[in-house]
């Protein structure tokens, strides 16, 4: 019997999508590599041709995305595992951010995301079977002054990764969510995090998180891609796969601060929530 899987990644031209594709191919499976621009990367590895798969596919165009699905159905017949992780970040406050980097922030990280998932679930539903992966971010479950929109895009993500999850188990189909925390990537210096052409100096709180990411973080990321890449790869082995996935010592203790304070401020405020239901 043959068990080689075919892996569809998106955001593939750096960091842990990079990282995914090479752990892959070095285990024999068949993967389409997918990626908006920049694909010397992708295009510079050393694989079988017979199972790779590198594509160009915007995320941002529909008909893109859906001749990207079906170029990988004609070479492999099908596809396994999703691993939707192409996305950006938006670094500046939310009166910075114009209604148009929003929106593109949107199109891209939940959108496009969207798209890729609708291209891909009629085949996994006829083969009755499938994994996807959509990664979000801890800042999904907790979010920071600078980071709104970005963090308004994961948490989108994690609500309809854990409204399919339902919606697809009873065709075999599995939805794990992956957090990870700060990678040691290129995210931060790569052109994959931009700043709101506007500047309000009234909020130098921002001001001084725009210099830190820039200036001080790059490079002392606690968070090992490579180390990712290969989680993600053994968590499509399991039969049943967490919903949610933590990545990173950092992610664990944001999680955990927002429980408590979840936890802390619904106690103190129970008898005023349960105040507003109709007498017994």
């Amino acid at each position: 019997m043959n068990n080689t899987k075919t892996w569809f990644v998106t955001g593939t031209s750096q960091g842990i999508g990079l990282e995914l594709v090479k752990k892959v191919l070095a285990a024999g499976d068949n993967v389409v590599a997918a990626s908006r621009s920049n694909m010397s990367s992708i295009l510079d590895l050393e694989a079988d041709k017979g199972r790779f798969l590198p594509i160009q596919m915007d995320l941002k165009n529909e008909e893109s995305i859906v001749k990207g699905v079906l170029k990988a159905i004609e070479k492999f017949g099908r596809i396994d595992v999703l691993v939707n992780n192409a996305g950006y970040g938006l670094l500046g406050g939310i009166e910075e951010s114009s209604k148009e980097e929003v929106q593109d922030n949107f199109d891209v990280n939940v959108f496009g995301l969207l798209s890729v998932t609708r291209a891909v679930l009629p085949f996994m539903r006829k083969a009755n079977s499938g994994h996807i992966f959509n990664i979000s971010s801890v800042f999904g479950l907790i979010a920071g002054a600078g980071w709104g929109i970005y963090c308004a895009t994961k948490f989108a993500v994690e609500g309809l990764s854990e409204a399919l999850a339902q919606e697809v188990q009873p065709f075999g189909i599995q939805v794990t969510i992956i957090e990870p925390g700060y990678f040691r990537t290129n995210f931060l210096n790569a052109g994959s995090v931009i700043l709101p052409k506007q500047i309000v100096e009234a909020y130098t709180e921002i001001t001084e998180i725009k210099r830190k990411h820039a200036h001080e973080i790059p490079g002392s990321q606690p968070g090992d891609p490579e180390k990712a890449a290969e989680v993600i790869f053994n968590t499509a082995l399991l039969a049943k796969p967490p919903l949610r996935l933590l990545l990173g010592s950092d992610a664990v203790q944001y999680a955990n601060y927002k429980i408590s304070m979840l936890q802390a401020e619904m106690k103190e405020y129970e008898a005023v929530s349960i105040s507003t239901d109709f007498p017994q």
